[in-house]
């Protein structure tokens, strides 16, 4: 639909007179005095158009795009000074929560976002988007970048497909998402959206001075000259900070993660690490200084290779040692059974740093407010651990700082890190002022942390009936040059890729080190996709040398529901509270079987209008011969919540309208827990979800949250909800009892009011007889493992390497699927992600140890044309831990993708990759090598290092 058609018409504002016209914005009359070099963008929100979002600073992602005249444009690209006499209309002059736009309403019922971060923008997209242009969304929305959804559910939006249920059930139905209404129109605050007169005190900017070298001791800090920049307040250095070491990962167990990382530090690791801050009044102000810092260092050598972190000869970066955790363990023999076997396959298998790309930037702001506290508001998933690192850090009680996240623009576990809270602190701290953070696009390409880079070794074999006898690895991580997070992914990567197939004999060797490079962190599937594509490669290589069907092999070799899962070890609170994976393997089989001819056909007639659209003169028949096709498909299992802690408290109490009030821990970042809670603590309480009001991602809500992160929102979170939602139910039908002087057992909710036989109460006249409230609290353990299965079919044209995926199946086990539309784009996202990762994006460095894809045109994030629309199958299952059924799905679909996609493409050419991504100059190098007859075991190209 047409912002035309939507009657806010296009005619530019027309005055007469001297001096520039003001520009009109969403309706009103605005003088622009816009800075010089100013962008649109940052105009708009000056005016309050938060909105108008701020994803990449270089025209790349459309979060930002705002409608012209009538035309959509990105505003981050748009000179400011161009919107005087203009009509800009901005997603909040489309419409209003109380009266919607129709884009923005269909937007609603498809469910046609997640985080929301890029709603906005492509709400304008399609609001302006020229007659019939639906019909050729690749190359409308290929300006728009969506990280979350996979675009099936803003496909639907833009053709009035209707996915959510306005009658807002419980678990079960398709509940629209509580904060629906305020992402579509705009109106959500996410971290930088607020107003600065709602801060105590004049808010002040802070930009990073980051290291220019690999390795460097920090001999002199120099900001005279900044200092005399005007706008200037302070600028920070390590004099100024705590030395305090900590991780900037954040996990329940402080432990879990080595402490080798400072506020700052006399000595920098890579290329981007922070050297000071410059405080100033304007970001403009700040980002100009930051550049007048000069920083005398005395550069030190470095190293890039993990294969030579523990090389006598290469420097230690922390301690004594670069190698930071290494595990080693064997179950039965395997030297034995490998010489047994009737085939082995060893291969080396290796993945490329990744970066997650949520559109929201890092970012806090910081003040201290009228008591006295320190407040943090910040993107981040785990607000109760950032405090406890910051109170720690900077020698503060606990209960003297608080954290809290609004709506956050997207995590992936690129927030379960500590990267800007500390510096905010450490700038209001110094100044008395409130201070804001914000990393630009390129600080988080180059300076935040990306996925753990593996290298792997397996060695696997098998009988000649298809029975798995060993497996064995030996791996190498990267963790860069600090390690938080190394330890666990390293082991939880050796965990359940492993696991999930019974062997007579397994060997685990493996290691995380350091090297002088970009942090690596947590990222979705915490070391899972990397080594389950290492070890589904080699399980469907084997098949393929046995002569076997892939899929019948892995099921013959799957942990069935009573086995033990073994890995290094049984990890004793681990169980299978429900089992779906067998069916997950035959909807994946028989989908893929359905769809054969089908795809076939389809792809002859695409190739046949594609190259007939470039030239009349070819021969139709002959035109797909250059194609061949191929099917691939890897499984995958994941626990359900991380091991040695994870922690949720959550409180609810009626409140005095009859209504329920929900106090919960967890952020979200399109995770969806906020409509999981909403729908338990309904279903619970025999209520409608718009009666269940929730608050959440504040530590002055509830006792403690670990946070939203390992997949254990709807496990850990929705546990205490339901806890706390069934505690309070027996409370108000024993008040009612009270009341009705009846039992308790014949009392019963029933919407707004309690049941005794043909007496009823209303919850409004029983919350006027005092005070209801209950908590609920779960600290998740034992845990439960889910599944998934994916499966492609793919074609490549091999005189050219392109890899077009005709055939997109996952079928998941999710427990008893709480919220099956919100459950559906968890998967299909992944799915998305997934893809992006195998087949795009790839973080690269060069011999210097810089990260040079540091603006998004560099790092290729899936598109809509890059998508394909995949189909979601569940698994009838109900899960024994988890609430009301439950499983979590929000990391494990990530998982299978790229070993599903490589056994495509192996099954289409014959080429086995073994190193991601699988782009297509890198298919067609390896078609040419094979036709040589070379080998084509890949090798790790220097950039991808």
């Amino acid at each position: 639909m047409s912002i035309i058609e939507s009657g806010l018409g296009t005619d530019a504002a027309s005055t007469t007179g001297p001096g520039p016209r003001p520009a009109t914005l969403d309706g009103r009359e605005v003088e622009v005095a816009a800075e010089p070099g100013q962008c649109l963008r940052t105009w708009l929100r000056d005016q309050g158009s938060y909105g108008v979002k701020k994803g990449c600073d270089g025209g790349d992602c459309g979060a930002c795009t705002v409608i012209v005249d009538g035309e959509a444009v990105h505003s981050c690209v748009y000179p400011a000074h161009r919107a005087a006499g203009r009509e800009i209309v901005t997603v909040q002059g489309l419409g209003t929560p109380e009266h919607p736009h129709p884009v923005q309403e269909r937007f609603r019922k498809a469910a046609g976002f997640q985080c929301g971060f890029c709603t906005a923008g492509m709400v304008c997209t399609v609001a302006a988007m020229p007659e019939r242009a639906e019909h050729d969304l690749d190359r409308t929305l290929k300006g728009n970048i969506c990280r979350c959804t996979g675009y099936r559910s803003i496909d639907d939006a833009v053709h009035g497909v209707e996915n959510i249920d306005d009658r807002a059930g419980g678990v079960g139905h398709a509940t629209g998402a509580p904060a629906a209404l305020g992402v579509v129109t705009g109106t959500a605050r996410y971290t930088m959206d607020i107003d600065p007169d709602e801060l105590p005190g004049a808010l002040l900017y802070g930009a990073v001075v980051r290291s220019p070298h690999a390795h460097a001791r920090v001999i002199r800090i120099d900001a005279t000259r900044a200092l005399a920049a005007p706008g200037v307040v302070r600028v920070l250095t390590a004099d100024d900070a705590p030395r305090t070491l900590f991780s900037t990962a954040q996990h329940e167990l402080v432990e879990d993660d080595p402490e080798d990382t400072r506020v700052f530090d006399d000595v920098v690791r890579f290329v981007g690490q922070r050297v000071s801050l410059v405080v100033a009044e304007s970001q403009r102000a700040a980002d100009r200084a930051a550049r007048l810092v000069e920083v005398e260092y005395e550069v030190l050598p470095f190293n890039l290779d993990p294969e030579l972190a523990d090389h006598p000869a290469t420097p230690v970066l922390h301690g004594d040692s670069n190698v930071v955790m290494q595990l080693h363990s064997e179950v039965g023999d395997l030297e034995a059974e490998l010489a047994a076997s009737a085939i082995v396959e060893e291969r080396t298998f290796r993945t490329h740093r990744v970066s997650h790309t949520a559109l929201e930037t890092h970012g806090s702001i910081a003040w201290q407010d009228a008591d006295g506290r320190y407040v943090v508001r910040s993107s981040t998933q785990v607000p109760f651990l950032v405090r406890r690192s910051l109170a720690r850090v900077f020698g503060l009680p606990k209960e003297d700082v608080r954290v809290y996240a609004a709506r956050v623009g997207g995590g992936f576990g690129g927030k379960q890190e500590m990267l800007t809270e500390d510096l905010a602190l450490l700038a209001t701290k110094a100044t008395g002022r409130p201070v804001r953070i914000e990393f630009s696009r390129k600080e988080v390409l180059t300076a935040t942390t990306v996925r753990h880079p593996f290298r792997m070794r397996v060695r696997m074999g098998a009988t000649s009936d298809g029975v798995i006898t060993g497996i064995a690895v030996d791996v190498r991580s990267d963790t860069g040059a600090y390690g938080n997070h190394g330890p666990g992914v390293m082991f939880h990567g050796v965990g359940e890729s492993i696991a999930v197939y019974r062997a007579a004999a397994k060997k685990i060797d493996a290691s995380v080190v350091y090297t002088n490079s970009i942090p690596s962190g947590a990222f979705r599937g915490y070391g899972l996709s990397q080594m389950i594509f290492a070890i589904e490669s080699t399980v469907d290589e084997l098949a393929r040398g046995l002569g076997l069907d892939p899929l019948e092999m892995r099921t013959k070799n799957l942990i069935g529901p009573d086995d033990a899962m073994i890995a290094a070890h049984k990890e004793l609170d681990l169980i299978i509270g429900s089992y779906g994976l067998d069916e997950c393997v035959s909807i994946v089989r028989e989908q893929l079987a359905r769809t054969r001819e089908l795809d076939a056909e389809a792809l002859h007639g695409a190739i046949v209008r594609d190259r007939l659209a470039r030239t009349r003169e070819a021969d139709a028949a002959g035109l797909a011969s250059g194609w061949t096709i191929g099917e691939g498909a890897a499984v995958a299992m994941i626990a359900t919540v991380p091991p040695r802690g994870h922690h949720s408290h959550v409180t609810i109490r009626l409140e005095p309208d009859g209504a329920f009030g929900l106090d919960v821990g967890t952020a979200e970042f399109g995770n969806g827990t906020s409509t999981v809670h909403q729908q338990i603590a309904a279903t619970v309480l025999q209520t409608t979800t718009q009666r269940v009001r929730l608050r959440q991602a504040d530590s002055d809500l509830v006792e403690h949250d670990t946070g939203a992160f390992g997949s254990t929102g709807t496990v850990v979170a929705g546990r205490a909800t339901h806890a706390a939602s069934t505690s309070l139910a027996l409370t108000i039908r024993e008040r009612a009892a009270a009341v009705f002087g009846a039992p308790v057992e014949a009392c019963l909710l029933a919407g707004d009011r309690v049941m005794y036989g043909g007496e009823s109460l209303t919850l409004r006249e029983l919350a006027a007889s005092g005070s209801i409230e209950a908590s609920g609290y779960w600290g998740g353990s034992p845990r439960s493992v889910a599944f998934n299965v994916q499966g492609f079919r793919v074609a490549i044209d091999e005189g050219t390497g392109e890899l077009r995926i005709l055939r997109s199946i996952h079928a998941a086990d999710a427990g008893v699927v709480v919220n099956p539309e919100q459950c559906r784009g968890q998967i299909e996202g992944g799915i998305a992600q997934a893809i992006g990762a195998a087949l795009h994006e790839i973080v690269r460095l060069d011999e210097s140890g810089r990260v040079i894809s540091d603006i998004l045109r560099q790092y290729h994030v899936p598109t809509f044309a890059d998508v394909p629309r995949s189909e979601i199958f569940f698994a009838q299952t109900s899960d024994v831990l988890g609430p009301l059924g439950a499983k979590s799905m929000s990391e494990s679909p990530f998982n299978p993708v790229a070993p599903a996609l490589a056994s495509a493409i192996r099954d289409a050419t014959g080429i086995r990759l073994t190193a991601t991504p699988f782009t297509r100059d890198r298919i067609h190098a390896a078609i040419i090598e094979r036709d040589a007859g070379a080998s084509t075991e890949q090798a790790t190209p220097e950039a991808d290092r």
